[in-house]
Formats: C-alpha cells, sequence, structure tokens
C-alpha cells in the first residue's frame, strides 16, 4: 500500500491433468485479491476471489490475469460483490481483468455484481483473448449506487477477441462527470443496473441467432464468428441478474 492506494494483482492458472480434469498449478493473490479454491465440478475446476479488504477505492490499482490451457475448464467468481467507494487518495481506481484461453479450453467468468457508490470513481477494463476453438461465459454486471443513493463514476469498457480478430469492444461511462445523455432513453433510460452476457461457443455456427430482445430491458445480438452478446438494463440488481440468468439458460439451451 502507497500514499496513491493500493496496488494487488491476482494470478490463476488452469491446466489440463491429462486424467479428464483440470489442475491449478498457479493460484496466487495479494492484498484484497484472495483466490480460493472451491470444489471442482466435473472436469471444471472452481475458484472464488474473496475480498480481504474494502474496496476498490481512490487511487487503487486492482488486477485480475486469469490464463486457461488446452483442454481445462475454469469457473471463476466472486464471494461477493465489489464495492467502489471513495478513498484517502485522489484520483481515479482501476480494476483490470485479462482472460486468457487456449485452444480447447473454457472459461467461465461469472463475478458478482460491481456497486458504484456516491462518491467513488472507477474505471473498469476487462479484455478476454481467445484462441480458435476457445469457448467463453462471461458476465458483468454494474449498479449504480447503494439503495437510495447517487452514483459514482464508473467507466467500464469489455473487449472480447477471437483468434486475433474483435468480436466485441464497448465502453459505458455513467455517473458524475461522464458524458452528457448516460441516464436518458438511448443509454439506460433511467435503470440503475446494467449487464452484459457474453457466449463464445465453437460449437456454434458462425452469426448463430438473429437480433431480437428477449423481454423487457433484454436485448440479444450475434457477433463476428461464434458468440452473441446479451445487454440487459433493470431497476436494480435482483432483476438484471434474473435477465441474464434467463437469457444464459435459453442460450445454453440452444447449445445442447
Amino acid at each position: 500500500m502507497t500514499a496513491a492506494g493500493v496496488t494487488a494483482r491476482a494470478r490463476i492458472e488452469a491446466r489440463a491433468d491429462g486424467r479428464g480434469g483440470t489442475v491449478l498449478p498457479v493460484l496466487e493473490g495479494e492484498g484484497p485479491l484472495a483466490p480460493r479454491r472451491t470444489r471442482a465440478h466435473g472436469t471444471e475446476a472452481r475458484v472464488l476471489l474473496v475480498g480481504a479488504m474494502s474496496g476498490p477505492l481512490g487511487g487503487d490499482r486492482f488486477a485480475v490475469e486469469a490464463g486457461v490451457g488446452e483442454g481445462a475448464r475454469l469457473h471463476l467468481g466472486s464471494a461477493a460483490a465489489t464495492l467502489a467507494l471513495p478513498g484517502q487518495a485522489k484520483g481515479e481506481a482501476r480494476y483490470d481483468v485479462r482472460l486468457d484461453v487456449a485452444a480447447g479450453g473454457e472459461l467461465h467468468w461469472l463475478p458478482e455484481q460491481l456497486i458504484s457508490a456516491r462518491g467513488s470513481d472507477l474505471h473498469v477494463a476487462t479484455r478476454a483473448e481467445l484462441a480458435p476453438g476457445a469457448g467463453l461465459v462471461l458476465r458483468e454486471e454494474q449498479v449504480l449506487g447503494r439503495a437510495g443513493e447517487e452514483p459514482g463514476r464508473l467507466t467500464s469498457r469489455l473487449t472480447v477477441r477471437l483468434a486475433g480478430t474483435t468480436l466485441l469492444d464497448q465502453e459505458l461511462s455513467c455517473g458524475p462527470g461522464a458524458p452528457g445523455g448516460w441516464d436518458g432513453p438511448a443509454v439506460l433510460g433511467g435503470h440503475r443496473a446494467v449487464g452484459q452476457l457474453v457466449l463464445v461457443a465453437p460449437e456454434l455456427p458462425a452469426n448463430p441467432v438473429e437480433p431480437r430482445m428477449l423481454g423487457e430491458g433484454t436485448a440479444l445480438m450475434p457477433l463476428a464468428g461464434q458468440a452473441v452478446l446479451v445487454s440487459a438494463v433493470a431497476p436494480e440488481a435482483l432483476a438484471l441478474r434474473r435477465r441474464l440468468d434467463e437469457a444464459l439458460a435459453l442460450l445454453t439451451a440452444d447449445r445442447k
């Protein structure tokens, strides 16, 4: 920890064990980022990020790096919501997530919600790099403010690349100081919870779905290659999770 805030990194590597399972040769964390192995599910290794401290606070720099080798399967989540708070240190906090999946590997990145508290300033960047034949299920959820509270400033960028080709690169900035219109009908429409679900599955055909609404506040869109994006807004966190869970169940059923 420095006067400018806390710097912390977590590293997780998953590798096939040669017997149909997945091992975790690297499971490291610093400060507030503590990865913990949980019970495996079939051939899939499971890890939870446990927050050992509050934050990120102003000036903090957090990073999560997860790598999945050929033929390995990893389910990576978090034990609780991440709460962005103002801190004594001035300036923006950063939370960077880097996901790398080799051919034949599969990663489920399913953290709990990120809550932007009043007075906070956080920039989140998630980047997934997939080799040909890799699989990904990625869910991100942001909640603007706690109950009855105005949000802080939150900027979130999500990039997904497959075999060197960009499938998705989008950024959303909300809260005080964000570009005008973020709360208007063209973006959040007055809602306070927003999320994305990305599915990349090599067994899907190219452009596997038609763009359509899945229900109120939820849209499904094809991405280049074997991938789809679901975007959702909702008045609060539970409704957002329900909409994304329903979309994931629909997409999973389509794969069977």
